[in-house]
């Protein structure tokens, strides 16, 4: 996992990123790849740090950042 080390977040913008994994990774075909499941939370985590904190945003980004990254 990329060094998130020092990211620290109030307790109501975990609940909005974990919500916003939890959605992810429901909509990941099974078995779900524990490198996708990293993938999302890396991008949910960066995202966030970045400012946004609407779930669906989250969700929507970090699906749409896996995608990308499973063509490379």
């Amino acid at each position: 996992m990329k060094n998130f080390s020092h990211a620290a977040f109030p307790p109501d913008t975990i609940s909005v990123m974990k919500q916003a994994l939890d959605g992810a990774v429901s909509t990941l075909p099974h078995p779900v790849n524990s490198a996708h499941v990293q993938s999302i939370a890396e991008s949910i985590l960066r995202t966030t740090s970045e400012g946004e904190r609407d779930p669906t945003m989250l969700q929507t980004m970090a699906l749409l950042e896996l995608q990308i990254t499973q063509r490379d």
